[in-house]
């Protein structure tokens, strides 16, 4: 995969992100794997109250492995399969410290799946992420508290750059060679008032 076609000068990682179809069928070392979660450890979230979640399955273990890509949705499984790491995000919709809703769950828990998914690009690795997971079934066979809410999967490891060998394998790798794409950010950054091109936006 080539390096995005960034306007703006941004971190290496970011030029360097993208959601492979594809894994190299070999496990994550366990250095790497601390070091996203690490990184995900370190996301800001309001008054600092981490309401994220993991419940990771390695490729070593077979058993938990397969248990928890059966969560995924049909479509993810596939292809997830050949991923070293799979993972399980929860949130806990309310703070810590007093039981209040906190609205902004998960705003918090997409920053640390974020700052996950660029500390894997920086170590070579790449991370997908999911919607398309069974939640009650998640919530089921991983006995999630009441208190808290399954959210999204992600899939990480190294990137299969060999040729197809099979159906499937063209399929993905088509996919993944479509174009990268973003919205300009004069159609998202505004002043003034809604819809208000910022006036720096456009260069």
């Amino acid at each position: 995969m080539s390096i995005n076609p960034v306007e703006h000068d941004v971190l290496p990682a970011i030029k360097q992100r993208w959601s492979p179809y594809r894994y190299d069928a070999r496990p994550v070392e366990t250095e790497k794997l601390l070091a996203c979660l690490e990184a995900a450890r370190w996301a800001a979230s309001s008054f600092n109250d981490q309401p994220w979640s993991w419940i990771v399955a390695r490729r070593e273990d077979s058993d938990a492995f397969d248990t928890m890509l059966g969560c995924l949705m049909e479509a993810n499984q596939p292809w997830a399969a050949s991923a070293g790491v799979l993972l399980l995000s929860v949130i806990r919709p309310t703070f810590r410290k007093n039981g209040k809703p906190n609205r902004v769950a998960l705003h918090d828990l997409g920053q640390a799946a974020a700052h996950l998914a660029l500390q894997a690009a920086a170590l070579g690795l790449q991370a997908h992420q999911m919607a398309g997971v069974n939640l009650s079934r998640v919530r089921s066979q991983y006995q999630i508290p009441e208190d808290h809410q399954p959210e999204t999967a992600i899939a990480i490891g190294y990137p299969d750059d060999s040729e197809p060998k099979d159906e499937l394998g063209e399929s993905l790798r088509q996919r993944e060679a479509g174009p990268r794409t973003r919205i300009p950010l004069s159609e998202q950054v505004f002043s003034g008032r809604w819809g208000t091109t910022a006036n720096f936006s456009d260069r």
